[in-house]
């Protein structure tokens, strides 16, 4: 899971840096998704250590966890809030957070897969 860690930090990267440019580089806030990315590069390349991977990997899903309701409850609040003000929300904006949820969901639902797998008795 180390590995699939260190593919979904660098998705995440790739989406601030995307959205930021997408947004014509005025909102800083963009750059969330890449700032999660590098938390869960750091936490990947640290749980490459056989001996701190149970550890790195729990705190990967704890930042996997954060990273999802971030996600999703900012870009309801967001369109919720344009929607009372009548106008269109940011869909720029929205879209991002939206993938950053759709990809720690995805991520959580991979590490959560695992980490049953590895409680299940092996069988010979």
């Amino acid at each position: 899971m180390a590995k699939v860690t260190l593919v979904f930090a660098a998705l995440l990267i790739i989406l601030g840096v995307v959205s930021y440019v997408g947004t014509g580089s005025l909102h800083p806030t963009a750059l969330i998704p890449t700032w999660i990315g590098v938390a869960l590069g750091v936490g990947g390349l640290l749980a490459m250590n056989p001996g701190r991977r149970k550890l790195f990997m729990h705190i990967n899903v704890t930042i996997g966890l954060i990273g999802f309701l971030g996600g999703a409850i900012t870009a309801l609040q967001g369109y919720g809030h344009a929607r009372s003000l009548g106008v269109d929300p940011d869909y720029i904006a929205m879209a991002a957070k939206l993938t950053l949820a759709g990809l720690m969901l995805i991520y959580l639902n991979l590490c959560i897969r695992s980490f049953l797998a590895a409680r299940r008795p092996k069988e010979d």
